[in-house]
């Protein structure tokens, strides 16, 4: 048996603090390593080492595998935790870590192979006779022959990376005449992320659940499974919250599922944490899709349940020791929920975004709330940058209850408090699926945001009084805030509406949609209790207590509020209890240049890579069609055109790096 004391974690973000914050308690010294762009990141800051290793390219830095052995070499570190993603489940790695005597926290080399590929898992678990979704999982990638195999199966076909999941390479195909276009788009999405284009082809399940088991196995042969999660809301084949247990879920199919679960962690000589996913029909039937072998993203919401640190498990289970614990000793305490808070914009089809965090808080931790995050909090507006180069995952915040009504209204509250700007988020997106019937009566399906659409992202609301009020009350402090002048008691540096022998009036103006807001607010030099007069009626505004950050207190008509505003130019963020809302101001002390979308000419939404140019100068396109495509965040992003026209001119060519907003195309 081995004690371990130092352990290197190959990865970055929220899993790499996670896995550092057990270490910490444990008493084990850590190794960062990061790239370029994470050389001011959190997780290279906590670490008792950092190192750098290389540019910000994952494939130039996480994904070497030399590099990161090096520096396990050189600091002495003893094992190395590979977190999820990455290198986590690739046996080169796994194997590479035996040789140079370091110990691998996961799985063997051999179970990692096994399990790597979804075919060929597929065919060890046709074998085992566990259930299978109908499908092709061979090797022949002939595009003529995948077709066939499509026609075979009946569209809806749902074609999927062999090498990897997290909705890479994954594209759902409802007609013959689409498959060829959504192969090659899979593929290259595949080839990627994964470094291996190749797919498998399975029927697409009307509404099923995605339903996953955690199993844990030691070193002596000992295998258990603790319970399951559902992570069936989801968006592009990606998870946005999980849960446990899953919703109505019999306990009878719960036994079942762990039982086929464990027996495919035997077959495979597993050893450690590792999660067998499954396909739940309405009848509670189960098909096995994948077996990923690591840690999971959602793993927080089984150690809430259990009462287990899994990341302890793991590294316990790698020095040797035995599962401290039985099947029988395993309970279900109470249900759990994480959500995904993600730098994306649900309203365009939850596109990934990037830049700086301006603002950031999170609420505060208890033993019902807890918060796993990779950036800083930010009162300052020097927060971190959500980078282009990996997942835009800001944090994942967790809850915990008595039972599930209790544990989304414990997690609703800890959203409330749960404030972020600078990169567009889904955090008002995560707050209303909370509040969401369906959800709550645990009508959930892997469509559920699809069906649920209308209503998960309902159309753009007036702005309310509340907000206009709170505005011009955010605007109103930020002045006080702003550095004094030498002679800061001279009337002629003062930027509010004073004046000599009267009352200070002061008019601000909002557009929204279109439509122009006007607020008044009459004060004295001074003082507090400004009267607010909002579209011509009255409101009684006061400020309470002391600002800090960029928040203030304030009531509006007796109701007290805490509010946020971040100023850009003309662009104002409001956020207050539940409201993330965006404003634009008419500063009359500002400037910005009109803005040119809807003139025909079309731009990257993101920083990308141009991966394909479906036109040429001067082609007739129909409303709809495809004319560029750009790869970003290991996704792809078709640019399509806005209405039936001409193309006048093309600005990129497949292999350029674009800027976000430079013009792609220009479009009559």
């Amino acid at each position: 048996m081995t004690t371990i004391k130092k352990i290197l974690i190959a990865n970055r973000g929220e899993i790499a603090c996670r896995v550092m914050r057990t270490c910490q308690r444990l008493g084990i010294s850590t190794v960062a390593v990061y790239s370029e762009a994470d050389a001011k990141a959190l997780h290279a800051e906590v670490a008792d080492e950092a190192y750098l290793i290389g540019p910000p390219a994952a494939r130039e830095s996480y994904l070497v595998m030399d590099k990161i052995l090096d520096v396990a070499k050189k600091t002495g570190a003893d094992a190395i935790h590979p977190g999820y993603g990455f290198l986590s489940e690739n046996e080169e790695f796994a194997e590479a870590c035996e040789k140079a005597g370091i110990i691998f926290i996961g799985p063997p080399a051999s179970a990692i192979l096994a399990m790597g590929g979804k075919s060929e898992a597929k065919a060890l678990m046709e074998k085992a006779r566990v259930p299978l979704v109908p499908g092709y999982h061979g090797d022949k990638q002939d595009e003529r022959f995948l077709s066939a195999e499509a026609e075979k199966i009946g569209y809806p076909v749902l074609i999927k990376a062999s090498a990897g999941g997290g909705g890479k390479g994954m594209r759902v195909v409802e007609t013959a005449k689409d498959f060829s276009e959504q192969l090659a788009g899979a593929k290259r999405e595949a080839k990627a992320a994964f470094g291996d284009d190749h797919v498998l082809i399975e029927k697409y399940l009307a509404n099923p659940r995605h339903v996953e088991i955690q199993v844990f196995a030691d070193r002596q042969g000992n295998t258990v499974y603790l319970f399951e999660r559902d992570c069936s809301i989801q968006r592009r084949h990606q998870k946005v919250l999980e849960e446990a247990p899953a919703p109505g879920l019999s306990e009878a199919t719960r036994e079942k599922m762990g039982a086929a679960a464990v027996a495919a962690a035997k077959a495979i000589g597993y050893v450690g944490a590792g999660t067998v996913e499954f396909l739940l029909d309405a009848k509670e039937n189960f098909y096995f899709m994948e077996m990923n072998t690591r840690l999971q993203v959602e793993h927080p919401v089984t150690e809430y349940i259990t009462g287990l640190d899994l990341v302890e498990l793991q590294i316990r289970v790698a020095e040797g020791q035995k599962l401290p614990f039985t099947q029988n000793d395993l309970k279900i305490d109470g249900h759990a929920m994480e959500v995904r808070l993600y730098a994306e914009d649900p309203a365009n089809n939850f596109l990934p975004g990037a830049g700086q965090i301006k603002f950031l808080r999170f609420p505060l931790e208890s033993d019902k709330v807890r918060v796993d995050a990779g950036v800083r909090e930010a009162p300052f507006g020097q927060g971190d940058t959500i980078s282009i180069h990996y997942d835009p995952m800001i944090a994942k915040v967790i809850a915990h209850g008595k039972d599930r009504k209790t544990c989304i209204e414990t997690l609703k509250r800890a959203l409330d408090e749960t404030m972020v700007a600078g990169p567009k988020t889904n955090l008002v997106f995560l707050r209303t699926l909370l509040s969401n019937k369906a959800f709550i009566e645990g009508k959930v399906s892997t469509h559920f945001i699809k069906e649920h659409e209308k209503e998960l992202l309902p159309a753009k609301h007036a702005l309310s009084k509340e907000t206009l009020g709170l505005a011009v009350l955010g605007l109103m402090k930020e002045r006080e805030r702003m550095p004094s002048a030498p002679d800061a008691a001279s009337p002629w540096n003062d930027l509010s509406a004073w004046r000599i022998g009267g009352a200070d009036v002061e008019t601000f103006k909002f557009t929204d949609g279109g439509k122009e807001h006007i607020v008044t607010a009459t004060s004295r030099r001074g003082f507090s209790h400004p009267e607010l007069s909002v579209e011509g009626k009255k409101i009684a505004a006061a400020f309470e207590g002391s600002s800090y950050d960029l928040s203030y207190d304030a009531k509006l008509d007796g109701q007290h509020f805490n509010a946020v505003l971040l100023h850009e130019g003309r662009h104002l963020t409001l956020m207050y209890g539940s409201h993330h809302e965006e404003l634009h101001y008419l500063d009359p002390l500002s400037y910005e240049a009109e803005d040119d979308e809807g003139d025909g000419r079309l731009h990257a939404p993101m920083p990308g890579k141009v991966v394909a140019v479906r036109v040429e100068l001067g082609s007739k396109v129909k409303k709809g069609q495809p004319l560029i495509i750009v790869e970003a965040m290991k996704m792809e992003h078709t640019i399509t055109a806005p209405s039936d026209g001409e193309v006048l001119s093309i600005h990129a060519r497949v292999g350029d790096q674009v800027d976000e907003k430079l013009e792609l195309i220009a479009f009559k």
